[in-house]
């Protein structure tokens, strides 16, 4: 199945945002994408985090959903939407979701992120606590991919990816494929990034596809980028450093297979 993580530097117009995502799901589509996932926050990036609340929208309708499900549909693909912020019952946060969307233009699963990044070295600081609120449950969905494979994929967010026990969850659901829509800081990313995703495809045996956003948004955040997908062996077999693009790769049902007998390891937990 082939996959596209797109690669985004959104910034603080949504409409500006859906037409970047829209031409890079396009460009994704034509180069032959089953599944594409866009980055966290591909809608909005704003000047500060209160920003994304006056674009909230009620799960299962509002502009943002909708753009997503009628690209899934115009381009028959599976679209996995980054995140995008989704009401609470508290006015003053919302969700961090990941929504998924068949390519009828169905949403079949939706995460809301369960960790939230907090980080201060004394010369950058976030806390996402004080607009999110977390996800409790680890979502999967399947894909039945034309290939003939039913993949298990399991959805996360970002900072999650310090979380091994969230993945290995996901393993012992039968996962095939992980997904990590993210917007790591430059920072973090440049320290952390490729060596967590590796790790979760080496030791859950799976797929790892993350996109991110990744170049100087007009907030003056600087985010890592370096999207790209790895395989269950951890060799990494597409990325892209920094800007917009898409990062395609093939991934092979029989290479997870074949892997997984050389290699029985998720027979071999004790704990």
């Amino acid at each position: 199945m082939q996959i596209a993580a797109i690669q985004m530097v959104s910034g603080a117009v949504l409409q500006d945002n859906l037409r970047a995502a829209a031409d890079l799901l396009a460009q994704a589509a034509q180069q032959g994408a089953e599944l594409a996932l866009l980055p966290e926050y591909f809608c909005l990036m704003g000047q500060r985090d209160s920003d994304k609340l006056a674009i909230q929208e009620s799960f299962g309708a509002g502009p943002i959903q909708d753009f997503l499900a009628a690209q899934a549909q115009a381009l028959g693909l599976w679209i996995v939407g980054g995140t995008l912020p989704i009401s609470t019952a508290q006015a003053d946060k919302v969700y961090n979701s990941s929504l998924a969307f068949n390519p009828s233009g169905k949403c079949v699963a939706r995460y809301d992120k369960i960790h939230l990044f907090r980080f201060d070295n004394g010369r950058e600081a976030y806390d996402e606590s004080r607009v999110l609120v977390p996800g409790t449950q680890a979502v999967a969905f399947d894909l039945p991919a034309r290939d003939g494979h039913r993949w298990r994929v399991g959805l996360s967010v970002c900072y999650d990816l310090r979380f091994a026990e969230l993945y290995r969850a996901y393993a012992a659901q039968g996962a095939d494929l992980l997904l990590v829509p993210s917007a790591f800081t430059y920072t973090t990313g440049q320290a952390h990034w490729e060596l967590l995703l590796r790790a979760r495809a080496v030791e859950n045996l799976c797929f790892v596809a993350a996109a991110g956003q990744g170049g100087v948004h007009g907030n003056g955040r600087r985010t890592w980028g370096q999207s790209l997908v790895v395989d269950p062996w951890g060799a990494v077999l597409a990325q892209q450093a920094q800007e917009p693009g898409v990062v395609m790769a093939d991934m092979d049902a029989g290479r997870l297979t074949a892997v997984r007998t050389q290699l029985p390891a998720l027979q071999h937990r004790v704990l």
